[in-house]
């Protein structure tokens, strides 16, 4: 649904923009979100969505530009403010709107009750027909048992549920739905999507935020990019996924190549093997081959199988099914410590998370892994050694720092994510497999570690580069498969954008 003159949109924002260190994250956004419309948030991670949601949900009060509400300009100054106003959010994360030690029905209530809506004086009955009250706005069907157990005890579908039934009990004005299915079956999607039917119908504004563009395709009246905290285009229905793709992951492809002019086929011997691995809950078996002397790019959306592809080859969270061999021999890590010792090392997707300890140098986050290698006799860590492996790494990686004693923290995200790299390319692995690895970095940083990734192979080692976006992988990699849903939808030494994209959107066309 579409605004005509003398409408007011349910929430309009005008040159809406968010910084946080120096770094735009949001920047000069332009949205209208009609009564009674279901707008789609497409973006890959890093655009701008969760800052976007954050900034409707009143967490990010501090923002430029102007939020208007029914017409009216609205300061959303914090999350209360923003239920007050009728904008109300279901977060991709459940744990964060259920409070254990409390029932289900008390988590049904508790937000009247928080915000002084609710009798505070309420018993246990009362308490308990108010939470029937509320999950009959989602025709939930849990008894009186169920409704005193601790919330604990309901699996994560449900739990979102309830939280959904909470947001829907004050009829909200417009419901933002950040992931909404990723923790739901195929039935319990399919009544979700029968409830944004509903809410539709009964004019309240939705904005779904999903990866799955068939959700997407089937759900939405406008589809909306965001690509580096700006708007990138704005659809209607029906949805040119190409543009929409294009938009989101920039495949014009205008950056200069770091691949080699004969990229193609001829490769040397295939160093890692995988047969048989389902990469997602009831996924098929795949199949895949690594070659020593190739960059290997994954393309995917979030949810596709990447970082699930990554984290079982590097042990940290072991294939349930299927068989793995690296040069021939069998390969089963059922640890990161397993991988490191045969040679597989992982440059993960959120460095901050799951790389990097802050508080600690430079020198020795690049040490970490390999502590045996600068250590002596008597297991005491050699200092010259962790000083002398931390000067190579930051003349090899062009590292901007003060020495290698700056603390982690001091630097650059860009120069942070060349010493999560650094750190593995200094003890020569047989295969490297770096994640989203240029999320977060500046385009000179991107070019310094697709450079050391090519080296690394023209070593004869594997690289695998495992990216949302397609102008990154094109950029160093020899050749690209596409993963869709789990599955390998295209395997290319031809890397050409119209056959990736194709590739991405087969499912919705």
């Amino acid at each position: 649904m579409s605004l005509t003159d003398g409408d007011a949109a349910a929430v309009s924002l005008h040159d809406v923009g968010m910084s946080f260190g120096g770094k735009t994250v949001l920047d000069g956004v332009n949205l209208d979100i009609a009564p009674g419309s279901v707008v789609a948030l497409l973006g890959a991670n890093g655009a701008g969505k969760s800052t976007l949601i954050k900034v409707l949900s009143g967490v990010h009060p501090g923002h430029r530009g102007q939020v208007s509400i029914a017409g009216a300009q609205a300061r959303l100054h914090s999350p209360l403010a923003a239920r007050r106003l009728g904008i109300r959010t279901v977060h991709q994360h459940i744990a964060a709107g259920v409070v254990p030690g409390l029932s289900v029905a008390e988590n049904l209530v508790f937000e009247e009750m928080a915000t002084g809506r609710g009798n505070p004086l309420l018993s246990g009955r009362g308490i308990l027909l108010r939470a029937k009250e509320i999950q009959s706005t989602l025709e939930l069907d849990w008894d009186d048992r169920t409704l005193r157990r601790d919330v604990a005890e309901l699996g994560i579908s449900d739990q979102q549920l309830l939280i959904l039934a909470r947001a829907l009990s004050s009829r909200p004005r417009l419901l933002i739905l950040d992931e909404p299915t990723s923790a739901l079956s195929a039935a319990e999607a399919s009544r979700l999507f029968t409830i944004v039917e509903r809410l539709r119908a009964d004019g309240i504004a939705v904005l779904y935020v999903s990866h799955r563009l068939g959700e997407i395709d089937s759900l939405a009246d406008r589809l909306v990019v965001l690509r580096d905290g700006r708007v990138t285009a704005d659809l209607p229905r029906p949805f040119d996924w190409d543009t929409a793709l294009r938009a989101m992951l920039a495949t014009a492809h205008t950056a200069t190549t770091l691949r080699p002019v004969d990229a193609g086929p001829g490769g040397g011997d295939t160093v890692l093997s995988v047969r048989g691995v389902a990469l997602l809950p009831g996924g098929r078996p795949q199949d895949l081959d690594v070659r020593a002397g190739e960059v290997t790019g994954i393309v995917g959306l979030l949810g596709a199988g990447k970082t699930e592809l990554a984290e079982g080859l590097f042990g940290a969270a072991p294939f349930a099914s299927g068989a793995l061999e690296l040069d021939g021999k069998a390969y089963r890590p059922r640890h990161p410590a397993d991988a490191i010792r045969a040679g597989v090392h992982l440059v993960p997707e959120d460095r901050h998370a799951d790389a990097l300890i802050p508080g600690w140098s430079l020198a020795q986050n690049l040490s970490l892994p390999f502590l045996r290698s600068i250590s002596g006799v008597t297991g005491l860590i050699t200092r010259s050694r962790e000083v002398e492996a931390a000067r190579l790494t930051i003349e090899r990686l062009g590292v901007v720092t003060r020495d290698e004693n700056s603390l982690i923290e001091e630097l650059s995200g860009g120069n942070q994510q060349k010493i999560v790299v650094g750190r593995w390319l200094a003890h020569r692995p047989r295969v490297l497999v770096l994640d989203e690895p240029f999320r977060g970095v500046d385009i000179g940083a991107r070019r310094d570690i697709g450079r050391q990734a090519r080296a690394l192979a023209g070593d004869d080692a594997a690289v695998l580069v495992l990216s949302a976006d397609i102008d990154e992988v094109l950029e160093v990699a020899d050749r690209v498969i596409v993963l869709v849903d789990g599955d390998i939808r295209l395997d290319t030494y031809e890397p050409e954008p119209e056959r990736i994209l194709h590739a991405l959107t087969g499912d919705v066309r």
